[in-house]
C-alpha cells in the first residue's frame, strides 16, 4: 500500500471536495484504523474539548453543531452535558447510516472507554452514554448548508483539511464553520497537521490539504477572537497517514461580527 500517495504538486491536479465520493466513505475500515480503541491523540483531543465544555453550565447551550461528524462519536458525547440539542451535520450516506444506527440501537462496545474518559473529565455528563447522545440529531448536509448565527457552539474534528487539496476551499469550510455560531459563540476544532492526501485501508486516495499552525492562524485570526492553538505530538499508534501531529483550536466569534 502506498502510505504517501501523490499530492497535487506531483499530479498537477488539485482535487476538491466534489471530486471524492463521500457516500462511499469506508466506515468500517476507518473505525478499525482509528477508533476501535483509545489512542493517545484521542485522549488529547478529548481533554482539550472537555475543558471547553466544562466552562458552560449544564444545559446552557441551546443548540450546538458537529460539522462533518463522520462516524466519530466522542465529539457528540462531549456535548452531552452543556448542550440541549446537537446537530451532527454529515454529507456521507455511509456515515449517516452508521450514526443513526448507533443512536437508535446503542453504541458499539468499543466506544464505552471513550465515554468513560469523557465523563471522568466532565462529571456533569449523564451516567449513561445513551442519555448524552439522546439530544443528537443527525443532519445530512455540508458546510454550505449551515445557516450563519444558528449555534451557540460549533465543533469540527479532522474535517476541513481532510476533504480538499485546495487551500481556498479549506478556508471556505473554516469560514462557514466560524459563521455558523452566533456572535460571541464558541469554536473548538482539531486538525491533522501537515497531512497529505491519504488512504484508508487499501481504498482510494482521499483529498487533503496539509496545514500547520501558521496556516490556521492565517485563516482564523481575521475571523475570531481569543484564538488558542495547541499541538499534540504525532501518534505512532495510528496508521501512517503522513501527518506530523494534531493541532487543537479554541476561539470565539467576535461580538458584532457580520
Amino acid at each position: 500500500m502506498d502510505l504517501n500517495p501523490p499530492g497535487p504538486q506531483e499530479t498537477g491536479r488539485v482535487r476538491r471536495n466534489r471530486d471524492a465520493d463521500w457516500n462511499a466513505w469506508p466506515v468500517d475500515a476507518y473505525l478499525a484504523e482509528n477508533y476501535r480503541r483509545l489512542h493517545p491523540c484521542d485522549i488529547g483531543v478529548i481533554r482539550h474539548h472537555a475543558a471547553v465544555y466544562r466552562r458552560f453550565t449544564p444545559g446552557s447551550l441551546s443548540r450546538t453543531v458537529e460539522l462533518g461528524a463522520g462516524p466519530n462519536l466522542y465529539p457528540l458525547m462531549l456535548a452531552g452535558a452543556a448542550s440541549r440539542g446537537v446537530d451532527a451535520v454529515e454529507p456521507s450516506a455511509a456515515s449517516v447510516r452508521y450514526l443513526r444506527a448507533q443512536l437508535t440501537y446503542g453504541i458499539d462496545d468499543s466506544w464505552r472507554p471513550f465515554y468513560a474518559l469523557c465523563r471522568s473529565l466532565d462529571p456533569a455528563l449523564p451516567a449513561e452514554c445513551a442519555e448524552a447522545l439522546h439530544r443528537v440529531r443527525v443532519v445530512r448536509g455540508t458546510a454550505d448548508d449551515l445557516v450563519p448565527g444558528t449555534y451557540d457552539l460549533a465543533s469540527m474534528n479532522f474535517v476541513a483539511e481532510s476533504v480538499t487539496e485546495d487551500f481556498g476551499e479549506f478556508t471556505a469550510v473554516c469560514d462557514a464553520f466560524v459563521r455558523a455560531v452566533r456572535p460571541g459563540g464558541t469554536l473548538i476544532a482539531a486538525f491533522m497537521e501537515q497531512m497529505p492526501s491519504y488512504r484508508i485501508g487499501t481504498g482510494p486516495v482521499w483529498p487533503a490539504c496539509p496545514v500547520d499552525e501558521p496556516a490556521l492562524r492565517a485563516v482564523f485570526v481575521p475571523r475570531t477572537t481569543g484564538l488558542r492553538i495547541t499541538r499534540l505530538a504525532k501518534d505512532r499508534t495510528l496508521p501512517e497517514y503522513g501527518d506530523t501531529g494534531v493541532l487543537l483550536l479554541s476561539a470565539t466569534r467576535p461580538d458584532g461580527s457580520p
